[in-house]
């Protein structure tokens, strides 16, 4: 009898630490290899640089397209811009002239 309620005592303490220590090695283990853990945090490092690089592409197209805008919504529109806009649409010209089109710039 002494035997037994020695190990059942011995049982009981020790459930708690081991419970204690699954739990520990189940949330460190996704804090180091898990989705959103350590090692992931390189590549969510490496895609935020890559988007704030097109971010920052995006945004200087806007405001080139926000400049030709003003450009044009003046009380006289820029006649370089019309001009330009109106070989580009059209692709015509005076009769004897050529219109060689041009690769857009980046």
């Amino acid at each position: 009898m002494r035997i037994r309620r020695s190990v059942t005592r011995i049982f009981v303490l020790s459930i708690l630490p081991a419970v204690t220590a699954a739990v520990v090695l189940y949330f460190g283990y996704y804090a180091v290899w898990g989705d959103r853990g350590y090692l992931a945090l390189g590549d969510t490092r490496a895609k935020l640089t890559v988007a704030e690089v097109q971010l920052d592409r995006l945004t200087d197209e806007r405001d080139r397209l926000q400049h030709r805008i003003a450009l044009l919504k003046g009380g006289t529109p820029d006649p370089d811009l019309v001009e330009e806009l109106a070989r580009t649409q059209l692709m015509d010209g005076a009769p004897g002239q050529l219109a060689v089109p041009r690769d857009k710039q980046p």
